[in-house]
């Protein structure tokens, strides 16, 4: 690979040099106080990407209010991933081109292509009509055109604060400025790398993207990747109660404050739509060339149950719109079909649950 961008790879080699030509000083200052700054300095920094750049300028997944927004626009600054605008512009190409030659951060081209060598690689060819919306917003244009003010202001002001918690600067410029940007660097990165090779596919089996909790709990969230690939626009990436998501849990916090609105949430029956019909082309096409009774079988079971899980989703979703239409008189009865419905529903996916597992087990394929 030959370099492009020399200043990138400049800068991301120093800082590395810098975290270990240092590291023989910083220890003989070291504190659990400027532990902790860097955790605060790490969350705040890698939050302001997850909530912000993410889910809510990348894929819109809600909207929020000019103080919420400027709160992550600032703190971004912890982060040095480029702009708001910059970095939403690029992540809808890799969402757009995903695992093609356009991606940006192609896993096609290799597990540290698409961890880091991309950044030297890469020449952005900005397409205005990419990120037309946020252009639209002037505190998003505002930090872009003056990116560079907003990475000094912060984090000289972050320095000097950490100097003065920590009584040493040393200490804080070591572990509030180095190492939080490097943990904030790495951890995103894996996104573009690990959560693209070594995981589970649930949603979306055709897409490099894979689930994985512990770079869940590195990225407040943002390990469930799989999920996101397959449905982009809900503001959770962890979709179960026991996954974890601070990132959702921040910005369904600041929903409740009223400082954000419109959070976008996939139904769960649309969920299960989904991942019926790639089943079912996915298995069909497995045991496209097997002859024995048990393929014959399943090809019938598999039509049968994705007919009737089609049949029964598409019948609840009418009740439920039926629903918002209702006067009082009726709605009582309604509830009651819908619940029904629910677990006529529930029924079906449970049985294709079992039949689709059964498969795997007997023909040896991942599911």
């Amino acid at each position: 690979m030959k370099i492009k961008n020399w200043d990138m790879f400049a800068f991301v080699v120093a800082y590395h040099i810098a975290l270990v030509v240092l590291l023989p000083a910083f220890i003989s200052v070291f504190s659990w106080t400027a532990v902790a700054f860097f955790l605060v300095t790490y969350i705040m920094g890698g939050m302001s990407i997850t909530v912000g750049y993410h889910r809510l300028y990348a894929h819109k997944a809600y909207s929020a209010n000019p103080f919420f927004e400027w709160c992550v626009l600032l703190s971004s600054a912890l982060a040095f991933e480029m702009s708001a605008l910059k970095w939403s512009h690029d992540h809808r190409i890799h969402h757009n081109h995903v695992d093609t030659e356009k991606d940006p951060y192609s896993i096609e081209k290799g597990f540290w292509y698409a961890h880091i060598l991309w950044l030297f690689d890469y020449k952005r060819d900005f397409d205005k009509s990419l990120v037309a919306d946020l252009m639209k917003n002037p505190r998003v244009m505002l930090q872009d055109k003056y990116y560079g003010l907003f990475l000094l202001g912060v984090n000289i002001a972050v320095f000097f604060l950490g100097w003065a918690i920590t009584g040493s600067a040393l200490a804080s410029f070591y572990m509030g400025f180095l190492v939080r940007m490097a943990m904030i660097h790495h951890c995103t990165w894996f996104i573009n790398s690990l959560c693209h090779t070594y995981g589970s596919k649930t949603y979306a089996r055709e897409l490099s993207a894979v689930d994985n909790a512990i770079m869940a709990v590195l990225t407040f969230g943002e390990g469930y990747h799989n999920y996101h690939h397959a449905f982009a626009a809900d503001y959770r990436n962890g979709i179960r109660w026991y996954h974890f998501d601070p990132s959702k849990w921040t910005i369904w916090l600041a929903a409740k404050l009223g400082m954000v609105k419109g959070l976008r949430v996939i139904n769960e029956v649309i969920v299960q739509k989904s991942l019926v019909s790639k089943d079912k082309k996915m298995i069909l096409d497995h045991i496209s060339d097997e002859m024995d009774e048990y393929a014959t079988e399943l090809k019938m079971k598999l039509e049968e149950l994705s007919a009737a899980f089609e049949e029964k989703a598409a019948a609840l979703m009418a009740k439920a719109r039926e629903l918002k239409q209702a006067t009082a008189e009726q709605k009582a009865h309604i509830q009651q079909e819908i619940k029904q419905l629910r677990a006529s529903l529930k029924e079906t996916w449970d049985e294709w649950v079992e039949v689709t597992r059964a498969a795997a087990k007997q023909y040896q394929f991942a599911h």
